[in-house]
């Protein structure tokens, strides 16, 4: 099964529009550095940290290997936070990840390194394929996205998406 390295933009947003629980259905292995986990991920939603890892969320800690790894990304890549290093290198050092972002820097810099990176409508896509959600699950999810203006996903795909669901419903 393939690991999904999540950054905490992601989890966020799919907490926000209470997918999370579907989102950990899918036939992947979800982990998230443990420095992302305990700095960045305070409330988003109704399911909590502790729910996270009891529905199957994994939080790591990097290697020696992989902290210097991130404390070298800290130095070459500006763009990019702490915590998006860290969770470059446990990407980095994953074999066959999928890197889980909303951070278009960090979407950037990793598929340039060759790591699979998606995001939140990626998720979200999934989840339609696998039939975990239904179309109004999803309606609902993406109208919120739409109208959060902390959510930073590009409108017209998600505009897109509700076209297209709202047939369904």
């Amino acid at each position: 099964m393939r690991i999904i390295v999540s950054d905490s933009s992601c989890i966020i947003d799919l907490g926000k529009c209470s997918l999370i629980r579907a989102v950990l259905q899918l036939p992947y292995i979800f982990v998230m550095p443990d420095v992302l986990f305990a700095d960045e991920l305070l409330n988003f939603g109704p399911v909590g940290k502790d729910d996270l890892r009891t529905l199957g969320f994994q939080v790591v800690e990097l290697d020696p290997r992989g902290t210097s790894r991130a404390r070298e990304y800290v130095a070459q890549h500006r763009a990019l936070t702490v915590n998006d290093c860290f969770a470059l290198a446990l990407a980095e050092q994953t074999p066959d990840a999928i890197l889980l972002t909303g951070d278009s820097s960090l979407r950037r810099i990793g598929t340039e390194m060759g790591i699979e990176v998606h995001g939140v409508l990626w998720a979200i896509d999934e989840l339609e394929r696998a039939s975990l959600a239904t179309a109004r699950q999803l309606y609902d999810a993406l109208s919120l996205c739409e109208q959060d203006s902390l959510v930073f996903l590009p409108k017209d795909e998600i505009r897109q998406r509700l076209r297209r669901l709202r047939r369904f419903i």
